[in-house]
């Protein structure tokens, strides 16, 4: 069965998709910490929704036991 096994290219993959492997590490970086600076602003620091935000900030849950 040749026609279910892809053919073998004599190439390298790796080598010339490494500026672009870099340059998506850069990028994931910069949104990184773009958004953790958005987490810390004054505008998004007393969100509940912030996982930085003070404990004082988030609501009360609903129901349950206590």
């Amino acid at each position: 069965m040749p026609g279910f096994l892809p053919k073998k290219f004599p190439g390298k993959m790796s080598e010339p998709m490494l500026p672009f492997f870099a340059a998506g590490l850069i990028v994931l970086y910069g949104v990184n910490a773009g958004a953790a600076a958005y987490m810390q602003s004054d505008e998004f620091k007393d969100d509940p929704r912030n996982p930085y935000a003070k404990e004082s900030a988030k609501p009360q849950q609903k129901g349950g036991a206590q």
